[in-house]
């Protein structure tokens, strides 16, 4: 099970298609449920699903009298992700939106304490505390294998590459070399300090700077979607190289 933002969507899918692509005529079932958060893809020959599901802070939003309230220390949702094999997590992106039309929630809840807005990054830090406490009560490592999808970047700001008048638009080489000029996103050093506080093995998929370097690879102008996209990936593309890391490691 996938679990996360669009960024797990985009690994889901990517595996899903490539599954099939080796696979050309197994028989599978697509299933998604009624209440958005969750989909699947069933291969009926071989027993395995892999399912996709829809929680962009992975902790909860929920509905209170002034509004909807992003809850950094509950999980409710957690207990549709008991029993899997694999578990892959993902957030970051949603943490970044602001304003009423983009940011899925109007308040934030920090225990007693409710805010109109707090620092980002110490929100995503309190709520991926409560991941990682969850992860601890919850998972059975001999059952289950926990992965966390490391954070991907996004490429809207050319100066980040030394070209500041770009974006991704247009981008048709990835960056040389093995570094890249912004240096690492600080959302991913709260992943890397919360992993290392759990009582749990978590394996972090340390895509970050290999996804840094692929400033070619956004569908851009060309998702048909109107708009520039530098945040998703193009399939085939990119997830395709996280999805064979993760096989890499499951097999390790």
């Amino acid at each position: 099970m996938f679990v996360g933002d669009s960024l797990s969507l985009n690994m889901w899918e990517s595996l899903s298609c490539m599954i099939h692509a080796s696979l050309p005529n197994a028989r599978t079932k697509y299933v998604r449920a009624r209440s958005w958060p969750c989909q699947s893809i069933c291969l009926q020959d071989y027993g395995v699903t892999l399912y996709m599901y829809r929680t962009p802070y992975l902790v909860d939003i929920i509905q209170e009298n002034v509004g909807r309230v992003l809850t950094l220390d509950s999980i409710r949702a957690g207990n549709a992700w008991k029993g899997m094999d694999v578990l892959v997590f993902n957030s970051w992106h949603w943490w970044t939106h602001t304003g009423a039309k983009s940011q899925g929630w109007d308040y934030i809840r920090d225990g007693s304490s409710l805010s109109k807005d707090m620092n980002r990054l110490d929100a995503f830090n309190k709520g991926l505390n409560t991941w990682a406490k969850w992860v601890d009560n919850n998972v059975d490592p001999a059952k289950t294998k926990v992965f966390f999808q490391g954070i991907s970047p996004t490429h809207y700001q050319g100066q980040e590459w030394n070209q500041p008048k770009r974006t991704c638009s247009g981008e048709a080489e990835p960056l040389s070399g093995s570094i890249y000029p912004a240096g690492s996103p600080p959302a991913a050093a709260i992943v890397n300090k919360v992993l290392m506080t759990m009582k749990k093995q978590v394996y972090l998929l340390d895509i970050t700077t290999l996804s840094q370097l692929r400033k070619d690879a956004h569908p851009a102008a060309y998702g048909g979607g109107g708009g520039t996209d530098c945040s998703h990936w193009c399939l085939p593309g990119l997830p395709d190289t996280w999805n064979q890391l993760l096989y890499a490691a499951l097999i390790m």
